[in-house]
């Protein structure tokens, strides 16, 4: 059996969802040597479910082809959506949740699909704010990291799959 990465996420967003929302991610890789790499970034405008998802993702792309990684994160939206196979019927459904919505922020999960491809990747879902001492650490590093988060990319041009924009003002959020 291969050695395991450890790789614990999490994300941070205050005014979760609006125009003037700022988001942070923290993505802490712990080698199978004990070396440790730590990960952070922020943007804005953003949302919580955006930063969880980036957290995750600069992890796993930090780690080399066919490692086995530990996910832990205190987001059940991607720990289900790996472990219950939601993202594999997303996309078999193109891209539509279970009520025939669209789902949120598929830019991220189809590079989620990429990164889990070339790793053998276990989510282990841990309760935030509950006294786990690695995930309180990249708690306190995504806020670090919204704090001082700049603005996001602009995205990319609108395919003809993609819905209309939102016209409450709200980014994307899965309720």
């Amino acid at each position: 059996m291969a050695e395991t990465f450890t790789l614990v996420t999490d994300g941070a967003c205050s005014g979760n969802g609006t125009e003037a929302a700022r988001g942070g991610w923290a993505a802490i890789v712990t080698a199978p040597d004990g070396a440790e790499s730590v990960l952070t970034g922020g943007e804005f405008p953003t949302t919580n479910n955006r930063m969880e998802l980036t957290a995750a993702l600069e992890g796993l792309r930090s780690l080399p082809d066919g490692s086995e990684v530990e996910l832990v994160t205190d987001s059940s939206y991607i720990a289900n959506a790996i472990s219950k196979g939601w993202l594999d019927g997303w996309s078999r459904k193109g891209w539509r949740t279970a009520s025939k919505q669209p789902v949120a922020n598929r830019d991220l999960w189809e590079r989620m699909l990429a990164e889990l491809a070339r790793l053998r990747v276990r989510p282990q879902l841990v309760r935030g704010h509950a006294g786990h001492e690695a995930n309180e650490r990249a708690d306190r590093l995504a806020q670090e990291a919204a704090a001082g988060a700049e603005p996001a990319p602009p995205p990319p041009p609108p395919s003809a799959d993609d819905p209309p924009p939102r016209a409450d003002g709200q980014l994307g959020l899965d309720v």
